[in-house]
């Protein structure tokens, strides 16, 4: 199985996170790349994909993933499966936290792809997320706050990647 991790990072940690995850699968497992240099097209190539996106102010895209955004409409990824993580601020930002996540994974759905890697809500605190499941019991991907909770993220992604590597195909 082939598995590629894709991410876009303004202030260092979602790469941080990513490269994280890389080192919990080894660099001889997971290839990653970087939105703001390499191409979008690359997900074609993997049956497994990891896409990393924080949230930014009001429920907003980080500028590298907004920059190919539409890119991502072109890619026909059915029979790929893929896992969102994501960084934001519950705190500062209670109405919005891990909106962009919700985006991506929504996006990636209609392309076709399957969804895996849904994390439980339970010891956050926020208002409102995109990023949520109808119930409000689960995130549809992995959220980190390196702002509020940095001391939880070794541990969440460490327990991500277990799960991870558990639900794929």
């Amino acid at each position: 199985m082939s598995i590629a991790l894709f991410f876009g990072s303004t202030t260092g940690n979602t790469e941080d996170i990513a490269d994280q995850i890389r080192d919990i699968f080894g660099a001889d497992q997971l290839d990653i790349y970087n939105v703001a240099d390499d191409s979008v097209s690359l997900m074609l190539d993997y049956d497994t994909l990891i896409c990393g996106i924080p949230t930014w102010d009001y429920g907003e895209l980080q500028a590298d993933w907004e920059d190919i955004w539409e890119e991502i409409d072109n890619l026909h990824l059915n029979g790929k499966q893929f896992a969102c993580f994501g960084c934001g601020d519950q705190i500062g930002y209670p109405e919005w936290y891990q909106d962009a996540v919700g985006l991506l994974h929504d996006k990636l759905v209609a392309q076709g792809a399957n969804a895996i890697g849904y994390w439980s809500t339970a010891g956050y605190t926020f208002e409102t997320s995109k990023a949520a499941t109808a119930d409000g019991s689960q995130f549809v991907g992995l959220a980190v706050d390196e702002d509020s909770q940095h001391e939880l993220t070794d541990q969440r992604v460490t327990a991500w990647c277990a799960q991870l590597q558990r639900e794929m195909n």
